[in-house]
């Protein structure tokens, strides 16, 4: 029997409060440190980056070379590939953890984060679970000057509700329970959703032997992952310094169709806009679905067409779950958890409230936003330490 949640005291923290032991509340954290800020990080699982280490399939890689993904403060070691893989990530940030001794305090779910005008500070409850005989939900409550919304953009699966999804007798999986395609072997799979990682998982059905077919509900971009042996992410940003943005698609375009052929024949086709003007008007957009309903063994797709599948997995993307306990600021979106200002304007919101890894720019967002928000923290510290 669960026993009765009791009113805590509030438990002040001198710091700032960052919610979320991901590679952005982990670079927060650090770079506060290193200006002789404390801060307590509060992560609702029990694990570093929970996202990376529980909710990726095996074969993953950073998709950006490693001098585009790395933290502030630390590179990655020099005898890691260009690409790390996701098991040497995570040693990484287990290291840059160790290195700045920071220290999560994991199993706390955090419910709410009011800002309490009266006392001049930010109020978090959380709850935890914490013993296995019985279903303890203990509150605390917090309180801080400053919080670091650092839960992410991938807080949450977004599952898209298919009619006649209780009649497919195969398996409906979300990207975030596939591990291989190693179970799939000799099947024929869906994969709903042709982004990084709809992509990556029809590679790796391939490789163990299924036969997977990928649904494409909208146009989408496909780059090569390296143009003239460097990487096409950082060619771009090299050629942006020098030239308009409209220019460096157009030229991302041709090489391209010229390295990848035309994509329309495969049924790809690309969106009007260049890939780079794309991304920064849309940022990272989940595909949801081009299915109009499910059958025991087929799939019927919207343009009429049906086709027999043994197994679907959902690589619909994920969700930001900060409307569901930030409550009373006009920060972030109600909507979609996304901060209202476009980058590089919205790591910083009113009463002390800043987030870090909404930018839709990966880690590199991440770690420009972890520097702002550690310098505005600190003259505020400053501030306060001499009055």
């Amino acid at each position: 029997m669960a026993s009765k949640n009791i009113e805590a005291p509030l438990i002040w923290v001198g710091g700032a409060i960052i919610v979320g032991a991901g590679p952005s509340g982990l670079a927060v954290a650090a770079c506060l440190k290193q200006k002789g800020i404390p801060s307590l990080i509060l992560e609702r699982t029990h694990c570093l980056a929970s996202m990376w280490k529980l909710k990726t399939y095996d074969r993953l890689r950073l998709h950006l070379p490693k001098q585009f993904c790395q933290l502030p403060l630390m590179p990655f070691p020099s005898n890691f590939p260009s690409y790390p893989t996701k098991h040497q990530f995570l040693a990484y940030l287990q290291a840059y953890a160790d290195r700045f001794d920071l220290k999560p305090v994991f199993g706390k779910n955090v419910t709410s984060a009011e800002y309490d005008c009266k006392r001049g500070c930010w109020r978090v409850r959380t709850s935890n679970y914490t013993d296995h005989r019985r279903e303890i939900d203990t509150e605390y409550e917090y309180g801080c000057r400053w919080l670091v919304v650092a839960s992410g953009e991938n807080a949450e699966e977004v599952v898209p509700q298919i009619e006649g999804m209780g009649e497919f007798l195969g398996p409906i999986v979300h990207t975030s329970s596939y591990k291989s395609g190693e179970m799939f072997s000799g099947k024929d799979v869906l994969v709903v959703g042709c982004g990084n990682s709809g992509m990556e998982v029809c590679l790796d059905l391939c490789n163990h032997n299924a036969r997977p077919s990928l649904v494409v509900r909208d146009t989408v971009h496909i780059l090569p992952q390296e143009m003239f042996g460097k990487s096409t992410f950082g060619l771009s940003m090299c050629l942006l310094k020098w030239f308009p943005i409209g220019f460096v698609d157009q030229f991302l375009i041709l090489m391209s169709h010229l390295m990848l052929g035309d994509t329309s024949q495969f049924g790809i086709h690309r969106p009007k806009l260049g890939p780079l003007q794309f991304k920064n008007l849309y940022g990272k957009t989940p595909v949801l679905d081009g299915i109009k309903r499910l059958k025991q063994h087929a799939v019927e797709f919207v343009d009429g067409k049906v086709d027999n599948f043994d197994a679907i997995i959902l690589a619909t993307g994920y969700k930001s779950n900060v409307p569901s306990w930030l409550k009373g600021s006009d920060m972030l979106s109600e909507k979609d958890g996304f901060p209202r200002k476009a980058f590089p304007n919205g790591w910083k919101g009113e009463n002390g409230v800043y987030a870090v890894g909404f930018t839709k720019r990966g880690l590199l967002g991440s770690s420009i936003d972890a520097k702002r928000i550690a310098e505005d923290i600190q003259h505020s510290w400053k501030a306060t330490s001499s009055s």
